[in-house]
């Protein structure tokens, strides 16, 4: 049989890879970075490490006195199971063109690479590299002008949504606070919508999935992960023992926001709950919406449930 055609993995509608290596992404468009007409929002790409290729989508509002303006930073982790998704996606791009309008920000969106083809922890890696370059700006001789004029280096965010996102601004978020901020730099708070954490022991709605379902679960762990030790990795479970302890997180506020139907909502919750017992000295919130699913923020911008998150999210970046 044509190893090219041959299915090695299959998560439908997600992805496929055939044992020739090729990969087969669904759902994949890309929008070009421009001037959004309905908000005024101006996006640009950036390249940030030529060696990788790695590069960040920034925001701009549209400003009221340009040269004077400083403005909240958030440094945004899409989502799409660590495999498909990126800073250009029709989903990420529209959400972020309306969230910097209402909120008043600068967005530095990463584009991580994407396992099977640069499997974990290289998306973590790219993750705090993209923070890092941030950061590098702190000081006023960044190569970047959108961050040096307009960046507010003492009203820094980080925000991760739809799974993998949230799960990559936590694992950043410690990072950062494991290896010390430059002066200048203060990350007032993180913000997770629907997040991805895991454990080997089964919590409240998994235990009552069946062991198919959560050997497939396990399944695509170990596929974007290959070299994990399982379910309870530190970067799947921070809580798991010989994690880092989260008392090292760089912020000191946390907004975990959870969905009803999202079949991830109860390892969120848990994720909020065990932080609020650990020894971490902040202080964690929580927001669930009723009746919706995973991501429904981004599928339904304009829907009711989707105000009211983003109307907790905005206060929160605000307080």
């Amino acid at each position: 049989m044509d190893p090219d055609k041959e299915i090695h993995f299959d998560f439908f509608p997600v992805i496929r890879v055939y044992k020739s290596g090729r990969v087969e992404r669904f759902l994949t468009q890309i929008i070009p970075a421009s001037t959004d007409p309905s908000s005024g929002v101006t996006s640009k790409d950036v390249v940030i490490d030529s060696s990788t290729g790695l590069w960040v989508r920034l925001y701009l509002p549209k400003l009221e006195n340009p040269s004077k303006e400083k403005l909240p930073v958030v440094v945004y982790y899409h989502g799409g199971a660590f495999m498909i998704g990126s800073a250009a996606d029709p989903l990420s791009h529209n959400f972020l063109n309306w969230f910097v309008a209402e909120s008043k920000i600068v967005a530095v969106s990463v584009n991580y690479r994407l396992a099977p083809e640069f499997p974990l922890p290289i998306g973590y890696e790219d993750s705090v590299a993209g923070f890092k370059w941030l950061i590098s700006h702190a000081n006023g001789s960044g190569p970047e002008p959108w961050l040096v004029d307009h960046a507010d280096f003492d009203r820094v965010f980080l925000v991760g949504t739809c799974r993998a996102g949230g799960n990559m601004a936590h694992t950043v978020a410690l990072r950062a606070g494991l290896d010390k901020l430059e002066p200048g730099v203060v990350v007032k708070g993180m913000v997770i919508i629907h997040p991805y954490f895991s454990g080997e022991e089964r919590i409240a709605s998994e235990v009552r999935r069946s062991d198919a379902e959560w050997a497939k679960t396990k399944e695509l762990w170990h596929f974007v992960y290959p070299g994990t030790s399982g379910m309870d990795d530190p970067v799947s479970n921070p809580f798991s023992e010989g994690a880092p302890s989260v008392k090292n997180l760089v912020c000191k506020r946390v907004l975990v926001c959870v969905a009803e139907h999202d079949s991830s909502r109860d390892r969120g919750v848990w994720y909020y709950e065990k932080l609020k017992e650990s020894e971490w000295d902040g202080e964690a919130e929580l927001f669930e919406s009723a009746g919706e699913g995973r991501a429904f923020h981004v599928m339904k911008p304009t829907c009711e449930k989707t105000a009211e998150l983003m109307e907790q999210v905005i206060a929160f970046l605000k307080n």
